[in-house]
């Protein structure tokens, strides 16, 4: 048997149906371990209620918590403030959720956010030097990348793209929110 969700909730006093719409995103939010679109989000409340502002409510009653509503890949998420995060690795197991990548990993995966769709060799005239197969496996295996179109050229090789998780792990909402090349390579942080 379904159970019936009263997304109108017109019993309630309007202050009160406010809040129930918000209690009700946050939980969503709390549950799910990917980014909620605003359409998913838009199933819980009644019909033309604006969940940005439900969102923007919920974020300002946030404010002084440990944890916020951050805008991430193509929907919200409810995260732990960066602050705290030595705190929770030291006294939780968080498992994989924690990204440990060395800089030449790190350096990789950015040139393939910034030049995707690339193949192995498009890295290699990058770095001046094969990139193994294992690097790529392991950011691969983190759901970091992806594999792309296969390139039109002779052997039809994989090409390589970030991934809705990329994103998330970087707080980004799209792949527009990357720094300016220019910007980088002004605050010395890139060679090229």
């Amino acid at each position: 048997m379904t159970e019936h969700l009263d997304r109108e909730l017109e019993s309630l006093p309007p202050e009160a149906r406010w809040r129930e719409w918000m209690l009700r995103i946050e939980a969503v939010l709390f549950a799910s371990a990917a980014p909620v679109s605003r359409e998913d989000l838009a199933r819980v409340v009644g019909q033309g209620v604006s969940v940005d502002l439900l969102l923007e409510d919920l974020a300002a009653e946030f404010e002084g918590r440990a944890f916020e509503i951050k805008q991430a890949a193509k929907g919200w998420v409810l995260r732990t403030r960066p602050r705290y995060g030595v705190a929770i690795r030291a006294a939780a197991d968080v498992g994989q959720a924690h990204l440990d990548l060395k800089e030449f990993e790190l350096a990789v995966l950015a040139a393939i956010a910034y030049h995707q769709p690339i193949t192995r060799d498009g890295l290699k005239d990058i770095f001046g030097k094969d990139i193994s197969r294992d690097l790529i496996g392991r950011m691969h295996d983190q759901g970091l990348i992806s594999t792309g179109p296969r390139a039109p050229q002779r052997g039809a090789p994989y090409t390589f793209v970030t991934t809705e998780k990329f994103l998330t792990a970087f707080d980004l909402e799209s792949l527009q929110d990357l720094p300016d090349p220019e910007q980088l390579q002004d605050a010395g942080l890139s060679g090229r």
